[in-house]
Parts: C-alpha cells; sequence; structure tokens
C-alpha cells in the first residue's frame, strides 16, 4: 500500500525532510515505525523505541495498535511541551 508520512519539529530536523511517500507492506502503525527505525541512521535516532514519539493517523491522534490502509497519512512528532 502506499501512504504519505509526515514528519514535525525536532524529528523533521533529523530526518531532513517534512514528508514522504512510501510503499509498506506493514498493516499497523507500530510496524510501520520498525520499518523505519530498520532503515537506520537519522530514522533509527529519531523513531527509536523507547524514544517519545507521538503518531497521527489521517490527522487524528493514534496509539500504534492503529491499522494502516492505503492513501493513509501518517505524522510523527515528539511530544509538545509548553509554559
Amino acid at each position: 500500500m502506499n501512504i504519505q508520512l509526515r514528519y514535525f519539529a525536532a524529528i523533521r530536523e533529523t530526518l531532513g525532510t517534512g514528508s514522504e511517500s512510501l510503499q509498506t507492506q506493514a498493516t499497523t502503525l507500530a510496524a510501520l515505525r520498525a520499518e523505519l527505525v530498520a532503515r537506520g541512521g537519522a530514522y533509527a535516532d529519531a523513531l527509536a523505541p523507547g524514544r517519545a514519539v507521538r503518531v497521527a493517523l489521517n490527522q487524528t491522534m493514534s496509539d500504534e495498535t492503529a491499522a494502516l490502509s492505503d492513501g493513509a497519512e501518517v505524522g510523527f512528532f515528539p511530544p509538545v511541551t509548553g509554559g
């Protein structure tokens, strides 16, 4: 399936891109994140297990058990803090 990825804030800076299109066999957000981490390099650094990363599926906050579908938009971003 083909999905759209969006990266925000520090994750975007680490990866050097704000978006990309990806052909994947991943069926859940967790499997997608693991696939991206397996790329190594900046992806492994930005999305590593244990790192605080929030995920949105089709512009709705989701946990990593959410199922992917063709044409989905997935956003990865660090937790937001403020004062």
